[in-house]
């Protein structure tokens, strides 16, 4: 599955990485390489934990449109 992740410069030190679709699901790391390789962990954690109480994520998908 794709998920969208938001990174973001950190207050004091590299790069803090959200994933909107997963609520609570952060993560951060020294480089943007080091951030997203966390997030793909901590939404891999997410999701088992998720699975384990029967409570899917709401996610649903992503699209542009034109206004």
């Amino acid at each position: 599955m794709i998920y969208r992740i938001i990174i973001e410069k950190g207050e004091d030190f590299g790069f803090v990485v959200h994933c909107p679709a997963i609520p609570g699901c952060h993560s951060q790391g020294g480089s943007i390489e080091e951030a997203v390789e966390n997030i793909k962990d901590a939404i891999r954690g997410c999701l088992s934990v998720m699975d384990s109480e029967e409570n899917p994520p709401r996610y649903v998908g992503a699209m542009e449109i034109a206004v």
